[in-house]
């Protein structure tokens, strides 16, 4: 008797789940440019100097790399917080102006030590949810990043990523990597440009770096990087299977690290190519249909604390947001870049945010797009193999 009546009670719940409405996803974004409609940005709270690794300090600009050796594992100054504070505060205000939902993660004491039975670190910052996270379709994808100071990183975001699971949303992690020595070259140096490339990681294990992809639909395109392997690649392929393709951009950066200022999707058949890093007679098959805009060259940076305490290059202004097929957020200052942007038939929206580069990035690694209004669609020439397979 017992056991029937727990059967019954059991029918009726099912009955009662089938007659839920379907949950809908409010995770959904196909591509870089679909009108913008919730993203996730970055934090400053907490924001700590990297740990010292090998793999930190091959991958930023000189000075800072001097500043992050003397200064590992301190909290950053108050100085330098504090300008990027008001201009991320100015970005958030524009971003909810313009109707877009604004999710931000935890703040978090990067100061404090964790480890794993191999190493120990104290953390970064979540000022940059671009690199630990993908978003495909309707699924969010925790990446296995190469820095160790990294490694916990999403956890800040997991109240975020628990909400749009329970309404819908698909929620991956990719293999935790380990980072023991294996992972690096123990030799390590950085090539000549008349040296063939080569990189600090080995094949050991995959490992990737969200920022390091860009995605028109179908197709993905990535630079093999200093935080992304040949594996890590190779993962996120079989992951996504036949329904996408991913293409390989050869960058000629000697330290390579990211796609989005390298190589930038605006538009559908619209990309916006670093003149430094790219030969556009080397790009993809798939893009011989596409127009392939040529960034003008940056103007420099005066500040001297910036120019110092700087973690990227000065082709960071490429690294843009598009609102939507048209409308595309730039930095203020590289007035050729929105002159640039406006010829070839765009509507920049100037925006500050130079006092981010700090803390890893501007506009495009600040964020995580979550939901962008369209489908799921091809935009290359023609289907192909992808590149490096």
């Amino acid at each position: 008797m017992a056991v029937a009546q727990r059967t019954g009670i059991s029918t009726a719940a099912g009955d009662a789940d089938a007659a839920e409405e379907p949950l809908v996803s409010p995770v959904n974004s196909h591509n870089e440019w679909d009108p913008l409609e919730e993203i996730i940005v970055g934090r400053l709270d907490g924001a700590t100097i990297p740990s010292g690794h090998p793999v930190v300090t091959c991958n930023i600009p000189p000075w800072a790399a001097r500043l992050q050796r003397l200064a590992a594992g301190f909290k950053y100054p108050d100085i330098l917080i504090e300008r990027a504070q008001q201009e991320l505060d100015q970005f958030i205000t524009l971003l909810e102006s313009l109707d877009i939902t604004v999710r931000r993660p935890d703040a978090v004491d990067h100061k404090r030590r964790y480890g794993t039975p191999d190493w120990s670190s104290r953390g970064f910052c979540n000022t940059c949810p671009r690199d630990s996270m993908l978003v495909i379709g309707d699924e969010i994808i925790e990446t296995p990043m190469a820095w160790p100071c990294r490694y916990f990183e999403t956890h800040s975001y997991r109240p975020i990523l628990k909400d749009y699971f329970r309404r819908g949303a698909r929620w991956t992690a990719a293999p935790k990597p380990q980072l023991t020595d294996e992972l690096f070259e123990p030799d390590f140096r950085i090539p000549d440009m008349a040296e063939p490339m080569r990189y600090i990681l080995t094949e050991f294990e995959p490992v990737f770096d969200a920022a390091d992809f860009v995605r028109a639909g179908r197709d993905l395109f990535v630079t093999r990087s200093n935080v992304t392997n040949r594996m890590g690649i190779d993962w996120l392929r079989r992951h996504l299977g036949p329904g996408y393709r991913i293409h390989e951009i050869e960058s000629r950066c000697r330290t390579p690290m990211h796609i989005d200022t390298t190589f930038v999707l605006l538009a559908p058949g619209k990309a916006l190519v670093n003149p430094e890093y790219i030969d556009v007679d080397r790009l993809p098959d798939v893009l011989n249909s596409w127009d392939i805009l040529v960034a003008p060259e940056p103007r420099p940076i005066d500040e001297r604390l910036l120019k110092i305490t700087s973690m990227c290059g000065k082709w960071l202004s490429m690294n843009v947001l598009m609102v939507d097929e048209k409308r595309v957020i730039a930095e203020r200052h590289h007035t050729d870049m929105l002159r640039a942007l406006e010829t070839w038939g765009f509507e920049p929206i100037p925006c500050d945010l130079l006092h981010y580069a700090p803390f890893g990035g501007s506009f495009h690694c600040a964020t995580l797009d979550v939901r962008r209004r369209g489908t799921l669609e091809s935009y290359t020439s023609r289907p192909t193999t992808a590149v490096g397979c």
